[in-house]
């Protein structure tokens, strides 16, 4: 178990899905290019991250522009295939793969999930 502390510490946020693609030599990956919306003190800048994800059999990329979606947003940085993954996306396990957990209804780009 952990304490209610340390979960508060996990940053989730809304995610609007830029551009999908698969990875190269992966049969399970896509790399995701995600608005997490504003940047912190940056004016006009967006806080878009690079996350890849191992979902390439249940979601095709071109299935995934424009979806919204949950990101851990506060995780170190983890290569992955030559590439730096910059956040995680939540997901539910099923047997027929994993399922995206998604905003039930459209929220602006970096909303905290709380």
């Amino acid at each position: 178990m952990i304490s209610i502390d340390d979960f508060k510490k996990i940053e989730l946020k809304a995610g609007k899905i830029l551009s999908a693609e698969k990875v190269e030599g992966s049969e399970k990956l896509v790399k995701l290019s995600v608005d997490l919306g504003p940047s912190t003190g940056s004016g006009q800048a967006r806080d878009v991250r690079q996350v890849l994800a191992g979902i390439a059999a249940t979601y095709p990329p071109e299935t995934l522009t424009g979806k919204q979606i949950v990101v851990v947003a506060n995780l170190e940085p983890r290569p992955l295939m030559g590439m730096e993954s910059q956040g995680m996306l939540l997901a539910a396990e099923s047997e027929e793969g994993p399922i995206l957990l998604t905003p039930e209804k459209a929220v602006t780009p970096g909303a905290k999930i709380r």
